[in-house]
């Protein structure tokens, strides 16, 4: 297990697949695509010389389910994959919902839709957050910027899956999955989850436990939605993080997340440095939405302009959250296409245009 009090220079994949090592995952379940193989490829390594289980799916359908077999014994699993991949998953995500199985699923982006291209966007945005299983369901979705970030919030990513006996999304793009940075590997930092009580463990003597998605009694399905949301509501009251950076007195705030927020942060210096308000709202939880905290940012402000690798899948949830308090604009780029630091800095400079010329707002 590495732990480390210094920092070490990882790839991205492989700073992801180390971290869920040290989280305790005891079993892997994948099948290869890009740009997330390089995780299967470290787990292949590092899991059997652990005595831990790493198997090689047929395919993601067979990763899901596998995942859901090891989820109902309370066990720590993860699979991941990769947008395409990530949509043949929906049907089990949707179970494991209904089942209250809980296990790590991460998502790498790449450009759609489709098979689309290996170039990193943000197209399943909706896929993780909106899910695209049947029913009503919620699944926790945890959204890095760094390297760093990406060990610390898979480190999380166990940690709430077992907590609230949800699946739980750390989704990332093709350019987080393949940088390198220097990250320091800290000790798992969460106490071990009491899965006693509702983990399958085959043990004689004690009374039947279920773990099933099918339930045809009449208003039993209605009556575990309605409990599985107010577990939604105890989730977002707890959970729900994100990051301000010059919000105080923006003009201009800027709401992006992942890979595209760390490049707006460098806009927004370089658009202080010019005499310009601008900041940053980074979601770090896509679900729970942090919408309160975005609604009184917004009150400040006289533009928010949202920025996404897509047409614009967050902008829902920023609408809907700002709420009138600020007009809103968006500026995307769809199918692979990077966004740079000088598209978001010419964004900001618009907005400023506008502002002064008494434009939208």
């Amino acid at each position: 297990m590495l732990e480390t009090g210094r920092k070490v220079l990882f790839k991205g994949n492989e700073a992801i697949a180390q971290a869920a090592v040290n989280a305790g995952c005891m079993c892997y379940f994948g099948y290869p695509i890009t740009p997330q193989s390089e995780i299967g490829e470290y787990m292949s390594a590092k899991l059997p010389e652990m005595g831990r289980t790493f198997i090689p799916a047929e395919s993601e359908l067979a990763s899901i389910s596998m995942l859901i077999g090891a989820g109902t014994t309370g066990t720590k699993a993860m699979t991941s994959s990769s947008s395409c991949g990530i949509a043949l998953m929906q049907e089990g995500l949707s179970a494991m919902v209904c089942a209250e199985v809980p296990g790590v699923i991460v998502s790498v982006m790449r450009g759609g839709p489709g098979l689309g291209n290996i170039a990193p966007a943000q197209g399943d945005y909706f896929q993780a957050v909106k899910g695209g299983g049947n029913g009503d369901y919620k699944v926790i979705v945890l959204a890095p910027s760094t390297v760093q970030e990406s060990v610390d919030l898979t480190y999380r990513a166990f940690y709430l899956a077992l907590k609230y006996r949800n699946p739980v999304i750390l989704l990332a793009d093709g350019i987080l999955g393949q940088m390198m940075e220097p990250v320091e590997f800290k000790k798992y930092p969460y106490e071990d989850v009491d899965t006693s009580s509702w983990a399958l463990s085959g043990a004689k003597n004690r009374e039947p436990r279920f773990l099933v998605s099918l339930h045809m009694l009449d208003g039993e399905m209605e009556a575990i939605t309605r409990r599985l949301f107010k577990k939604y509501d105890e989730i977002a009251k707890n959970e729900t993080t994100y990051e301000e950076y010059m919000t105080e007195d923006a003009d201009i705030v800027i709401t992006a997340f992942g890979t595209v927020a760390r490049v707006a942060k460098a806009a927004v210096k370089r658009a202080r440095q010019n005499g310009i308000k601008a900041g940053l709202f980074r979601p770090v939880t896509l679900f729970p939405f942090p919408d309160k905290a975005l609604h009184e940012t917004a009150k400040r402000a006289k533009i928010v302009l949202d920025v996404e690798m897509n047409m614009g899948q967050m902008l829902l949830d920023v609408r809907s959250a700002v709420f009138g308090a600020a007009p809103v604009e968006f500026f995307g780029k769809p199918g692979g296409a990077l966004i740079t630091f000088e598209d978001i800095y010419d964004a900001i400079m618009k907005a400023d245009k506008e502002i002064a010329q008494g434009g939208r707002v």
